[in-house]
């Protein structure tokens, strides 16, 4: 064997998952194939090489011959280009690899339109880049003859493979460095190096060399140009806007030109309405930034925190995601952050979950738990709320509600009977009463648990909770470690049991400032400052009124801007600040199931969208006038309950 199949053996071995994009690859091969040309892209590092390599080696099975132009290895001259791909047009079925494509785009045009239409028609074509094709490739009958293929990250199994192929020994260890690698095969590739090396600092001081390497081939080609005090924003920020950016850079550097400078990297990625850093990417530089410029790392985080804080206190109370995501106290983020939301996502309970959910119960020693619960869901099918993986399971749940949307089945609950009237006797509607929440998995970072924490806020209808009534078993480490950091006192007078567990009902109190200003709290404390006072004025309810009111007068912005909800020094800030929050309440207030959509394009077409009438949008969405009066009472209902609890 020579040492170019010894590699090639030795990669093959190692090379995991990737079975669905193999087998969009491999019908290349076939007679008469549906396309002739593949465009796999993705951010520096997710193994699109590798994927290439694989292909090569099933195409030459197959009896093409492979033809490899390496984009870093080539000038981006068309001449060039014709001198590399002359070989390929003299055998009957060329298979034509082009790598890092990135590297030679400007031949793009050249390319589709002089080289490519000379190969034999048996002729097969990979590119492989990190932006997607342009336009060019979907038009002109090349659409004809062109698939896209989208490269994301291994998923958790896949990783776990690939690192044990790679020697790591320990399941601890392994899954250490899955959390890190967020489905990088190169990120998995040179943390599995420094773990097998003896490398002991990989979490949270992951080894330099590892952070060193890993910018230096994913990122470090398209630094050219770069916005550092921006690119150092994006990677302590969970998403970046021109807002976010305006208030980061603080006069030094045009915000919208660094945003566009963001969004063109290829390691960069649409989410939430602002843009994101791939997470690997992310986590990589940010531990480079800390250790190179810890104070930028401080000042940004910190005005990062204000600007996020002073958004969510006026109506955007989704951004406690955001303000969640810098903090760096693992005891605070195992019940509040949203890592986890690449493989997992927050929904309503569905049909069947509910057996599911009790057969989980039961293993834990607690059975009845459906006998005990079946009244509030069915008077409140909404109030459960379940975490599953991209594979549909259940893997966490919760059960949570407040003193105002508590239903009538609450009031006889053997837990929350005795909370709610303990709450309402405290004249504050601000608090959320947990009666359970789990993580039926087994993640060593409980990822899970943390979404839950959050998501029980979020679906409380309340703008900036006030109190949490939590429920913890005494031996419950973690919990009462949690409940403990923040402040939190044991009621022993709420004491009960949950099946046959004895539950401590611990209250927690997040101060004036609510739990917004907590989260900013703790950033303040992590980062040695004084966290600055807080008033009510944070947590004061809105009138629900008012609520009403601004979305009849959704487009008319000098009404608008009379509204008691508007924030802003000139009569259009203030008018867009009152639309700000109704948009954020509305993406708030609405769940995935076809019944809570409809509510929501009920309350857009009446209210949000310009110049229908609402006679008009009822017939657009096929409901009778008084089916969508109906509708629409319930859902400004909704939105009414997030903005003023």
């Amino acid at each position: 064997m020579r040492l170019g199949e010894r590699i090639s053996e030795r990669e093959s071995q190692r090379f995991v998952g990737r079975e669905t994009e193999l087998a969009v690859l491999a019908r290349l091969f076939e007679d008469d194939a549906p396309y002739s040309v593949v465009h796999v892209h993705g951010p520096g590092g997710i193994g699109k090489s590798a994927l290439l390599r694989q292909a090569a080696a099933i195409g030459t099975r197959r009896g093409w011959t492979a033809f490899w132009i390496e984009g870093r290895d080539l000038p981006p001259t068309p001449e060039a280009l014709d001198r590399a791909l002359a070989p390929a047009l003299a055998v009957e079925r060329p298979l034509v690899l082009l790598d890092t494509f990135e590297r030679m785009s400007a031949t793009s045009l050249h390319l589709r339109d002089v080289l490519l239409p000379s190969l034999p028609a048996a002729g097969a074509v990979i590119v492989a880049g990190r932006s997607a094709p342009d336009p060019g490739w979907f038009s002109g009958g090349w659409e004809t003859v062109t698939r896209e293929l989208a490269l994301g990250g291994l998923d958790e199994a896949q990783s776990l493979a690939l690192i044990t192929a790679l020697g790591v020994a320990g399941e601890e260890a392994a899954a250490r460095i899955v959390h890190w690698a967020h489905g990088s095969p190169l990120a998995l590739q040179l943390s599995a190096d420094a773990r097998v090396t003896g490398a002991t600092d990989f979490e949270p001081g992951v080894p330099k060399e590892v952070v060193a390497a890993l910018i230096r081939r994913v990122v470090e080609a398209e630094l050219e140009g770069a916005h550092p005090r921006a690119l150092a924003a994006a990677t302590i920020a969970r998403v970046v806007t021109p807002e976010l950016l305006t208030a980061a850079l603080a006069g030094e550097g045009d915000p919208a030109a660094a945003h566009e400078w963001l969004r063109s990297r290829s390691f960069v990625e649409p989410l939430g309405g602002g843009l994101t850093l791939h997470e690997v990417v992310r986590r990589a530089m940010l531990v480079d930034l800390m250790l190179k410029d810890p104070a930028l790392e401080q000042e940004l985080r910190h005005r990062i925190a204000d600007h996020l804080h002073a958004r969510a206190v006026a109506g955007d109370s989704l951004l406690m995601i955001d303000l969640a995501h810098l903090v760096h106290d693992p005891v605070v983020r195992w019940g509040f952050s949203w890592e986890g939301s690449s493989r997992f996502r927050v929904d309503t309970m569905g049909p069947g979950d509910a057996v599911t959910i009790d057969q989980l119960m039961a293993r834990r020693g607690i059975r009845g738990w459906l006998a005990m619960t079946q009244r509030i869901i069915d008077e409140a099918p909404e109030v459960p709320v379940v975490v599953r993986g991209v594979d549909g399971a259940i893997h966490g749940h919760a059960l949570s509600v407040t003193p105002a949307g508590a239903p009538a089945a609450a009031e006889e609950d053997p837990v929350l009977g005795g909370w709610l009237a303990h709450a309402r006797a405290q004249d504050d509607r601000r608090a959320v009463l947990w009666r359970e929440s789990l993580d039926h998995g087994h993640e060593p970072e409980q990822v899970v648990q943390a979404m839950i924490g959050l998501a029980g806020m979020l679906r409380s209808g309340l703008s900036n909770v006030r109190y949490a009534y939590m429920p913890i078993p005494p031996r419950a480490e973690r919990v009462l470690q949690f409940a403990q950091a923040l402040g939190a006192h044991h009621e022993p007078s709420l004491d009960t049991h949950f099946g046959p567990a004895p539950i401590q009902c611990w209250i927690l109190d997040y101060g004036p400032g609510g739990l917004l200003g907590m989260q900013r709290d703790v950033v303040y404390r992590e980062l040695g400052l004084t966290p600055p006072s807080h008033d009510d004025s944070e947590v004061a309810p809105v009138d629900g009124e008012a609520v009403r009111a601004a979305l009849r007068e959704f487009h008319r912005p000098l009404e608008l801007a009379k509204s008691p909800l508007a924030s802003g020094a000139t009569p259009a800030q203030r008018a867009e600040s009152v639309r700000e929050r109704l948009r954020a309440a509305v993406e708030q207030a609405f769940g995935d199931t076809p019944d809570e959509q409809l509510l929501q394009s009920v309350l857009e077409r009446g209210y949000l969208a310009q110049d229908t009438s609402l006679e008009s949008a009822a017939a657009e969405l096929h409901l009778s006038r008084a089916t969508f009066f109906r509708r629409l009472k319930r859902a400004v209902d909704r939105v009414v309950a997030v903005l003023a609890g």
